[in-house]
């Protein structure tokens, strides 16, 4: 996550903006107390400014923070594909794939990793699901890759167990740099509903082999395959959310003994 330090000079111009405004005899009082609350809000970190359309938040102490959102379009001549993402989400999504139970998976990802992710997806579906499945992997893969950027700071290591019902999913990841899934789910039959259960490997495999990644998935018990694949989104949404956190103790330094991941 890169920043940058606004210089003297420049805090000093905005400074004397921000006087020359709360001065201005046309600011009436009220106005003039917001902002007065905003520049304090700004001073002692209680609050950051995110500008609409553009990749950076605004904080305390003249820091510009890059977001840590990407944006990608893969197109083939099996399907088109565009991905958007933002990591420091709130969990909004808006999914169009033509295949409404991966729909519903990906949104629990982006519900329970407060990732706010936008996908749009045409694919050669008249012969089958798989194209579309293992490219929406491979391009999700690629846009965290650029979203979570040189992994300075952040924690790396994820895990998370989610139940639902009957069901229990394990899923641990590391952001290691080192493509590898392990996927052992247990499902009961060979669909639901329309979805082929086989082609969940396919879009982790995507995944990991794009975004860089160590990803273990277990179901460690579960007799519906709705919820076996529920928790193992799910988890999956939350070991990604605690891999990408931020953690000021590491003072931007590559969690890893080798210097890089």
């Amino acid at each position: 996550m890169a920043m940058w330090r606004h210089s003297i000079t420049d805090i000093k111009t905005l400074s004397s903006i921000l006087n020359d405004l709360v001065n201005n005899e046309i600011v009436n009082k009220i106005s003039r107390m917001v902002l007065l609350a905003l520049v304090l809000l700004l001073t002692y970190g209680l609050f950051s400014l995110r500008i609409p359309g553009l990749p950076v938040q605004l904080k305390a102490f003249g820091v510009i923070v890059m977001s840590r959102s990407a944006r990608l379009e893969r197109n083939t001549l099996e399907t088109r594909i565009q991905v958007r993402l933002d990591l420091d989400g709130t969990g909004e999504s808006r999914l169009e794939t033509g295949l409404p139970f991966l729909e519903h998976m990906l949104d629990q990802v982006a519900r329970h990793g407060l990732i706010d992710l936008d996908i749009q997806a045409q694919g050669d579906l008249h012969i089958d699901a798989h194209h579309t499945v293992e490219d929406l992997g491979i391009t999700l893969g690629q846009a965290f890759a650029q979203a979570v950027g040189d992994k300075k700071g952040i924690r790396r290591y994820g895990h998370a167990y989610v139940p639902l019902d009957e069901a229990l999913s394990r899923v641990v990841i590391d952001l290691s740099g080192r493509p590898g899934l392990v996927l052992q789910a247990g499902f009961k039959r060979g669909s639901i509903g329309a979805f082929e259960v086989d082609l969940f490997h396919e879009f982790f495999q995507g995944f990991v082999n794009h975004a860089g990644v160590t990803l273990h998935i277990d179901s460690l018990r579960g007799n519906n395959d709705h919820h076996i694949a529920e928790t193992m989104f799910k988890a999956f949404g939350r070991a990604l959310r605690v891999a990408v956190e931020t953690d000021d103790r590491l003072q931007g330094s590559i969690p890893s003994t080798k210097g890089s991941l």
